[in-house]
């Protein structure tokens, strides 16, 4: 698992790459403080390269989602493959996020 952290135009962008499961959940959960600083940034979740997404990775992009809403940040997930747009939906977190 890879992450990659950048800000443009004003929105913090982490971007995934592999497969978000147990085993990667601790470091990505330390890979992503830079998105709990988000006062005045809305938060940009790339997923184009993302190849797998746990309950594991389900849990941290809902613990991102809920620090930016006590901010006043929106989170938007970009670049979903239809496998993970299944996993999504089929678990609720598809009405939870807005998608780009």
């Amino acid at each position: 698992m890879k992450t990659t952290f950048k800000e443009e135009n004003n929105d913090y962008v982490m971007y995934f790459e592999g497969r978000l499961d147990t085993a990667a959940a601790p470091e990505t959960e330390k890979e992503i403080q830079p998105l709990m600083n988000c006062d005045n940034h809305n938060i940009i979740l790339d997923c184009t390269a993302l190849e797998y997404i746990s309950s594991s990775g389900l849990r941290i992009f809902l613990s991102i989602l809920k620090n930016a809403k006590a901010k006043g940040s929106h989170v938007y997930i970009r670049g979903i493959s239809d496998s993970i747009r299944k996993v999504f939906t089929m678990t609720g977190f598809y009405n939870l996020f807005e998608f780009k």
